[in-house]
């Protein structure tokens, strides 16, 4: 598969591009950022061809791989869908539901192969985690916590604007939620609280009367970042692996999966846009909830 890079900062270079470029099945055709410095130097770094014509590497590619901020990867992920471009997003899809909505249909009416990089999801250990919880069944409440200190020196997002303006809701509340849906279904409500800097506690209702509480925070004390992720039912209590993620090793895993739904008459996968998309409509009910202080509704397509 034929593959373009859309990005050039650090997880661009450093997982995307890295993992394009060691991947069998792959070939890293270029890459395309907004800074064309920066892209000069993320293609030579990965030893591939800098584009400045977004048309150009899309007419020379099969799929897409995209490491930018939300709001630029929505609107380059509409046009490649509609050029008939697999699509290898990374979470969140955007931050509007309406930007998630007409990226769904454009991928539905394209045929194209769609996977949204949730990297606890494509980690071995996790996918052996699901798979046991959906074998035994009957999870009725779930937890995650996830604690970060990203804005301090040396650390490589602590500069990203996106993350300061929308925090850990945005930015590590994908992960929660892509590990507390498969077991405990759709959310149909949200409450949610504020806490120190740009903590966030939520409370979410999903179908059955099942619920869960996710906590969250890109500026917790160093010392006392981690995670941790749990649900309980009729089968007892489990907790999730806490193994480190090789993200580069997740994302080769996610290109497998992109050739695969690519090839399939059918391309759908679990975590592909429209699950992507259900999570978008979560976080953007979690940040009304948290503006209003009231519970709401998500609204689904």
């Amino acid at each position: 598969m034929r593959i373009g890079l859309i990005g050039s900062g650090y997880w661009a270079r450093t997982v995307h591009g890295a993992s394009v470029a060691r991947h069998p099945r792959a070939e890293l055709v270029g890459v395309w950022g907004r800074d064309g410095g920066r892209t000069a130097e993320a293609a030579a770094e990965l030893q591939t061809r800098p584009f400045s014509d977004l048309e150009q590497l899309l007419a020379e590619t099969d799929a897409l791989t995209f490491a930018v901020p939300p709001e630029v990867q929505a609107r380059i992920a509409l046009q490649a869908a509609r050029a008939g471009k697999h699509l290898l997003l990374e979470k969140p899809l955007t931050t509007s539901v309406a930007e998630a909505r007409q990226l769904e249909t454009a991928v539905e009416q394209a045929k194209v192969a769609s996977i949204v990089f949730f990297t606890r999801r494509f980690v071995p250990a996790n996918q052996e985690w699901l798979r046991h919880l959906e074998e035994l069944g009957g999870w009725q409440c779930g937890r995650a916590e996830l604690t970060a200190s990203i804005f301090v020196e040396g650390n490589p997002f602590r500069d990203s604007p996106w993350r300061k303006e929308k925090g850990a809701l945005w930015d590590v509340g994908p992960h929660a939620l892509s590990v507390l849906l498969p077991p405990l279904g759709n959310v149909t409500s949200v409450m949610a609280g504020g806490g120190r800097g740009d903590q966030v506690h939520l409370v979410l209702a999903h179908s059955e009367q099942r619920s869960s509480t996710v906590s969250l925070s890109l500026t917790a004390p160093v010392a006392a970042i981690g995670n941790s992720t749990y649900v309980y039912g009729e089968q007892g209590r489990e907790v999730a692996p806490t193994v480190a993620a090789d993200p580069v090793a997740a994302h080769s895993a996610a290109i497998d999966a992109l050739i695969e739904q690519a090839a399939s008459s059918v391309p759908r996968h679990p975590c592909d846009v429209h699950f992507g998309a259900r999570v978008v409509e979560i976080l953007a009910a979690a940040e009304e909830a948290l503006r209003t202080g009231c519970r709401v509704a998500v609204s689904s397509a």
